[in-house]
């Protein structure tokens, strides 16, 4: 094993509980982040021993889930509805003002009810454009024009702000144009640069002073380069590093999608991410895959450009009881209003 192993892991859980097998993965030093999912929730109280369990393992793992809203919930029961990020966008028009007061008490709420469970991020906001093409994004999308997702998406991250959590921006640098799902396939956006820069770029660019962490697409821009983001140091460390000035943490996508898969075995997909940018690289749903990823961690020296730590570093703060009343009736009044 190298003498240095970075954290630059982010790997999943089975259970309800930590199993031995994956105590000891949480233990390695190549594991510095856990994403939970819907089949780790039972209650509140069975959360919130599952995460004690994981501190008292590794008090400094980033712990994360995906709560964007809509569909993508993966705590619901004992935890507010929220509505998808759509419904924010269908006020837009008729009333802007009001619609970015509501995406802020949506993000507010959302955040206080994960930080209130010692969980540090939820990979939010999705920044994709909505073209009306893409499934797998649809309503996950605050809108289909660009200052309207930057309005929007910049006051949930006011609200994501406000109860102490970190902001992530995905997909970079932008899934919503192409029909297929990159969990099932690879998707190919043939739209040339220029058409890119104008449209989905403009949110990233925008937010990026304001984003911790940014997720890149499993999608190849064939216009633009013959690979997928994700593993590419153009998109990564040209275009956002350099163009855009992002100084925050970026994160692979998960590396079990079929998008990432043309760059080998796990480990393969590992080095492919980080060579391209990923400061930490995530592998879920194949325990073998993240156990394949960490043998290649110990021996192959990265050092991620920026730790994950500061992420999990930040002032926690409890939403105040009227906040928090008018935010679930926002969120009740949006999912009433759009279904």
């Amino acid at each position: 094993m190298s003498d240095t192993v970075s954290p630059l892991l982010m790997l999943d859980l089975e259970g309800l509980t930590v199993s031995p097998v994956e105590k000891d993965m949480l233990a390695h030093p190549g594991a510095g982040g856990l994403i939970l999912f819907t089949r780790n929730y039972q209650d509140r109280q069975q959360l919130a021993e599952l995460v004690r369990q994981i501190r008292e393992i590794r008090p400094d793992m980033l712990i994360a889930v995906d709560q964007e809203g809509g569909r993508v919930q993966r705590f619901r029961e004992g935890f507010v509805r929220l509505p998808p990020m759509a419904a924010l966008g269908r006020g837009y028009a008729s009333g802007p003002e009001q619609a970015q007061q509501d995406a802020r008490l949506v993000g507010e709420l959302m955040a206080s009810e994960l930080t209130e469970l010692d969980i540090d991020i939820s990979f939010a906001p999705v920044l994709d454009l909505d073209y009306g093409a893409s499934t797998v994004i649809g309503d996950r999308s605050f809108h289909g024009d660009p200052q309207a997702m930057i309005a929007l998406a910049g006051a949930f991250i006011d609200g994501m702000n406000a109860a102490g959590m970190a902001a992530t921006g995905k997909h970079f640098p932008g899934h919503g144009h192409v029909v297929a799902d990159s969990h099932l396939e690879l998707p190919v956006d043939p739209r040339p640069m220029d058409e890119i820069e104008q449209a989905d770029l403009r949110p990233f660019a925008a937010l990026a002073s304001r984003l911790d962490g940014i997720m890149p697409a499993h999608v190849i821009y064939s216009a633009v380069e013959n690979q997928t983001a994700g593993f590419s140091r153009f998109w990564l460390q040209t275009v956002l590093r350099e163009r855009l000035g992002f100084r925050g943490v970026i994160f692979s996508d998960d590396l079990s999608m079929a998008g990432a898969h043309g760059a080998g075995g796990y480990a393969q997909r590992a080095e492919a991410a980080l060579k391209a940018g990923c400061d930490m690289v995530l592998a879920c749903n194949c325990q073998s895959g993240a156990q394949e990823v960490l043998g290649y961690l110990e021996t192959a020296g990265h050092q991620g450009q920026v730790a994950v730590g500061g992420l999990r570093c930040r002032p926690r703060h409890a939403m105040d009881t009227g906040r928090r009343q008018a935010a679930e009736a926002v969120a009740t009044r949006l999912i009433e209003e759009n279904t």
